[in-house]
C-alpha cells in the first residue's frame, strides 16, 4: 500500500509518553503555542460551542465541513483521540467533502482548542453529552459516527447514550473494547499520573509515539506535530494542560466500554491497522502480566463477536493511525464502511 505523508497531524500525549526514552534522532525544538492552541491555525474555519458544564463556563472548538460536491445528505461525524486533535483528520475530512458528505469534527473538553476547566470530572458520558448539544447546535441529525483510539471509546459511549443519533458506528483502532485494570495493569492514581505528565516532553512524546504508533518508522513531517503537542505544555498555562492529560488518563483507565458492547444498537464496523502495538499503560504493570493484555488489533478480534451486529476490517501494514499514516489508502476503506446499510 502506497503511503502519504499527511498535511496535518496534531498529537496530544499519554502520561506513559513521559517514561519512553528518547529517540534515536533529536527531538524537535520545543516553541509555547498556547494551552488551548491559541498560535496554531487549523486547516478549515474553528466554530464554537459555548455551554456551562460543571458549573464552569466551556467552549468547544470544532469543525463544519459542507461537501465540496453533489450532497449526499450524510453528515459524518469524526471524534479524534487522546494524542489527537480533529485537525488530524485533516486529509479525511478533505475526501469525505469531496465525495458529498457534511462533515463535523470536535475537540472534545480537555484537548487541543477546546477548554480544559480547573478540576474538572473528565468521563465519556460528559463528553458525549456536550458532543450531543453541539451536534443539535450545528443542525445535525442522525450521523454516521467515526471514533479514533480514545474517541472510539467515546463513539460508543455515544452511541449507548443517544441510539437515536447514530446510523452508523466506524471504530478505528479503539481503545476502550477491553478491560486493562481486569487484565493486569495495576491502577494508576492521579497524584501519580500528574507525576508522569511533568516528565512529559518532545522527546519522550516522539519516543512513544514511534514505538507503539508508527511500528519503530518516523518521518520527518512528524516531528513538526510532536512540537506541537510539546508547545501545548510549554507556555505559562502548561500545567492546566498537565492536569487534563493526567484526568483523561484516569478516565482512559477506569472507564472501558468492554462489558457494553452487546448493548450498541447501530450496525459497527472496526477498521484496524494490524501493527498497532498500543495497550494503555500495559507497560506500568509487572513484565509477567504484560503478555496478558490485549493490545488493539487483539481486543478488536474478540470485539467484533460481541457487538450484535459488526464486521472488521484488516490493514495490514499500518499501525495505531491509519488515516495519518496512509490517507489515501484509509479513505476509501472508510467511505466503503459509511456506505453500508
Amino acid at each position: 500500500m502506497r503511503r502519504l505523508l499527511p498535511l496535518l497531524l496534531v498529537a496530544t500525549a499519554s502520561s506513559a509518553m513521559a517514561q519512553e526514552a528518547a529517540p534515536s534522532q533529536p527531538a524537535p525544538v520545543t516553541i509555547p503555542l498556547g494551552a488551548n492552541l491559541e498560535s496554531f491555525a487549523y486547516p478549515f474555519p474553528v466554530r464554537w460551542y459555548e455551554t456551562q458544564s460543571q458549573g464552569a463556563p466551556v467552549r468547544m472548538a470544532y469543525l463544519d465541513v459542507a461537501p465540496t460536491s453533489a450532497a449526499n445528505g450524510k453528515t459524518v461525524v469524526l471524534l479524534h483521540g487522546k494524542n489527537f486533535c480533529s485537525a488530524t483528520w485533516q486529509d479525511t475530512i478533505v475526501d469525505l467533502a469531496a465525495h458529498g458528505y457534511r462533515v463535523l469534527a470536535p475537540d472534545q473538553i480537555g484537548f487541543c482548542k477546546s477548554s480544559k476547566p480547573t478540576g474538572y470530572q473528565y468521563s465519556f458520558a460528559a463528553l458525549a453529552t456536550l458532543t450531543q448539544a453541539l451536534l443539535d447546535q450545528a443542525g445535525a441529525g442522525k450521523v454516521l459516527l467515526v471514533g479514533h483510539s480514545t474517541g472510539g471509546v467515546l463513539a460508543v459511549r455515544f452511541a449507548l447514550l443517544y441510539p437515536q443519533r447514530v446510523e452508523r458506528l466506524v471504530l478505528v483502532n479503539p481503545l476502550g473494547l477491553n478491560d486493562t485494570l481486569a487484565q493486569g495493569v495495576p491502577y494508576t492514581e492521579l497524584g501519580a499520573l500528574r507525576q508522569e505528565e511533568a516528565k512529559t516532553n518532545a522527546a519522550s512524546i516522539k519516543a512513544y509515539q514511534q514505538r507503539t504508533y508508527y511500528h519503530g518508522e518516523w518521518r520527518p513531517a512528524y516531528d513538526r506535530w510532536v512540537a506541537m503537542l510539546a508547545g501545548q505544555y510549554a507556555g505559562p498555562d502548561g500545567e492546566r494542560v498537565r492536569d487534563a492529560q493526567a484526568r483523561l488518563s484516569d478516565m482512559l483507565e477506569t472507564q472501558p466500554v468492554a462489558a457494553e458492547l452487546d448493548r450498541v444498537a447501530a450496525p459497527v464496523s472496526l477498521i484496524i491497522g494490524q501493527r498497532d502495538v498500543t495497550a494503555f499503560r500495559a507497560n506500568t504493570a509487572p513484565v509477567a502480566v504484560r503478555a496478558h493484555v490485549q493490545t488493539v488489533p487483539q481486543a478488536a478480534e474478540v470485539a467484533v463477536r460481541r457487538f450484535r451486529d459488526a464486521r472488521i476490517v484488516r490493514i495490514a501494514g499500518a499501525g495505531h493511525a491509519p488515516h495519518v499514516e496512509d490517507p489515501a489508502g484509509f479513505a476509501p476503506l472508510l467511505r466503503a464502511e459509511l456506505a453500508r446499510p
